[in-house]
């Protein structure tokens, strides 16, 4: 997967997400502008309640911004009704989350494929064995979730979300579930994802550990951004952590 160098993957212009009305409405984001770059790995961070999951849900076509403009490559998803909204995140999007969501009747392979067989579109085997073979879950694509670890269900969530070669893949707190070692392997097959096939990874973390394995880590508070760290490591990420803390 190649992307043109310093193209946009998705962007948010001046959105705005409140939810309830009235003197008991929250904002929850407070005109946020940012773009994510194609080919680079983003980390979203920031207090409880800053935003953050928020920003991705709406990014993501999984939520409705209030204002404001969401647009991944040159497909705009404000205003789009609720089947051409299926349609982008069947078509662009990939998703992992922490609670893996993996349908536990059907195997490692069939969870995997789902969303291409449910599209109607036929897997690149190539390609599915190369993701297969780095995740090392070759011998458990015949096995159930509830055969596996963790970590195995994980990496399938991250085979199904990489096989259809989305624009963009969103990962909200992937390593929540996962003791340190798994969630490292999950980690680094992320940052390998985009550096050696060119992926798009934008990814929800409260932890500065996990965020320096992204390229760029986007701080948020009170719904808006409010620092933008390129090449973070887990020092540069706590020590903003910490000043946002102390400025609350």
């Amino acid at each position: 997967m190649q992307d043109t160098p310093g193209a946009t993957a998705v962007a948010a212009t001046e959105l705005v997400k409140v939810y309830g009305t009235g003197t008991t409405g929250v904002r929850a984001l407070d005109g946020v502008t940012v773009g994510f770059g194609q080919g680079r790995f983003t980390a979203i961070m920031g207090p409880s309640g800053s935003g953050k999951s928020t920003l991705m849900h709406c990014l993501a076509g999984l939520d409705t911004a209030t204002s404001g403009r969401i647009t991944i490559g040159d497909t705009e998803l404000t205003g789009l009704g609720d089947r051409a909204l299926t349609a982008v995140r069947r078509d662009k999007i990939g998703f992992v989350f922490q609670a893996f969501n993996l349908l536990p009747q059907l195997t490692a392979r069939q969870n995997i494929t789902l969303p291409s067989d449910l599209a109607g579109r036929r897997v690149d085997p190539g390609l599915l064995d190369h993701l297969v073979g780095v995740l090392g879950i070759g011998d458990r694509l015949g096995h159930r979730p509830s055969e596996l670890s963790g970590g195995q269900q994980q990496r399938v969530a991250l085979a199904r979300a990489l096989v259809s070669r989305p624009a963009v893949v969103f990962a909200d707190e992937p390593t929540g579930n996962l003791d340190s070692r798994s969630g490292a392997e999950v980690l680094g097959f992320l940052s390998d994802s985009v550096h050696r096939l060119g992926q798009t990874v934008v990814m929800v973390t409260h932890d500065p550990g996990a965020a320096a394995y992204a390229d760029r880590a986007v701080m948020l508070a009170d719904g808006r951004i409010v620092d933008d760290i390129e090449n973070p490591t887990r020092a540069s990420v706590t020590d903003a952590l910490q000043n946002l803390a102390g400025a609350r």
